[in-house]
C-alpha cells in the first residue's frame, strides 16, 4: 500500500508498467460492474493502457484512481510497490 497518493501522470507510468509487465486482477466487485455494463476485461484493460487518471481517492484504507476514456471510467487500486515491474 502507497502512504501517499502518486502525482496522476505518475499514476498513469505505474498502470500501464503493471498492465504490460505486472499482474492485473480483477475483483468480484468488478466483475459485477463490468457485467452490469457489459463490459469486457479486455475493456478495462484498454482504458487503463489509454485512459488518464483522475488525482487519488483514499477509500477503505488504500488509495485509488479513476481512469478515464470518453466513455468509461475504471476504477484501479495499486497493490504494494515492491510488486510493480517498474
Amino acid at each position: 500500500m502507497l502512504d501517499e497518493p502518486l502525482r496522476d501522470v505518475d499514476a498513469r507510468v505505474a498502470i500501464r508498467a503493471i498492465i504490460e509487465d505486472g499482474e492485473v486482477e480483477f475483483w468480484a466487485h468488478a466483475q459485477e460492474e463490468m457485467a452490469k455494463d457489459k463490459l469486457s476485461q479486455a475493456d478495462c484493460l484498454n482504458v487503463l493502457r489509454g485512459g488518464w487518471p483522475d488525482p487519488a481517492e483514499f477509500e477503505n484504507g488504500q488509495w485509488r484512481y479513476r481512469v478515464h476514456t470518453q466513455k468509461i471510467c475504471v476504477v484501479v487500486s495499486l497493490g504494494p510497490r515492491s510488486t510493480w515491474p517498474l
